[in-house]
């Protein structure tokens, strides 16, 4: 059995979401991030580095998203979500999966972390600036004519990703964007990605059409 442990307002809504498009059977543990929007004690008690989300698998835990979303495919995907490994699609597959927690990730998290060390304005929060205007405009340009990352069909990158914009947005950097948000809507308007809020609460990321 499945179990996934959920912190509001964080990227376990990525994996959430990937288990209600995959319709597997899950048991669904719900943590609430404290006043100084930390995990809360049963959380970090799960895990020493308290990240979430993490996937309970037979006493297994699994944590980081693109793990759990590696192991959700490879077990329980059957060929969905996902181009098979001898496709041309493959290679743009694989790296958007891992833009999604890295190459895409690593500005937003420097932007983030910068008021916790009075860096605000710093020439360090301001190369944070250069480098997330440039990962946004790659997904821009990336999805210009497309309805998925990947062409026409959607798949388990484009749930990856979409944290990286939204986070963007609550930082006040998104900007117009119109492939991004265009992106955005289409994947809020999949009944999956609406089953994961009513199963897990409100995400205070979503971005506003």
């Amino acid at each position: 059995m499945l179990k996934l442990h959920h912190l509001s307002n964080s990227r376990s809504q990525k994996s959430l979401w990937l288990l209600e498009e995959l319709g597997v059977p899950y048991e669904l543990q719900c943590h609430e991030r404290g006043p100084d929007l930390r995990a809360p004690a049963e959380f970090k008690a799960l895990h020493p580095l308290a990240t979430a989300p993490l996937l309970e698998v037979d006493g297994v835990l699994y944590p980081e998203s693109g793990a759990i979303a590696q192991y959700l495919l490879a077990r329980h995907g059957e060929g969905r979500l996902a181009p098979a490994p001898d496709s041309p699609a493959y290679a743009d597959y694989l790296w958007w999966m891992h833009y999604g927690i890295a190459a895409g990730m690593q500005p937003i998290m420097y932007k983030v972390r910068a008021p916790g060390h009075g860096l605000v304005g710093s020439s360090y929060d301001q190369a944070a600036d250069v480098d997330l205007v440039a990962v946004l405009d790659y997904l821009e340009a990336a999805l210009a004519g497309r309805a998925y990352l990947l062409g026409e069909e959607f798949s388990a990158a484009d749930i990856q990703v979409s944290f990286v914009p939204e986070l963007a947005n609550a930082l006040g950097l998104l900007g117009e964007r119109p492939a991004i948000r265009g992106w955005l809507a289409r994947l809020y308007a999949r009944p999956a990605f609406e089953r994961s809020l009513a199963v897990g609460g409100a995400y205070r990321f979503k971005v506003a059409g």
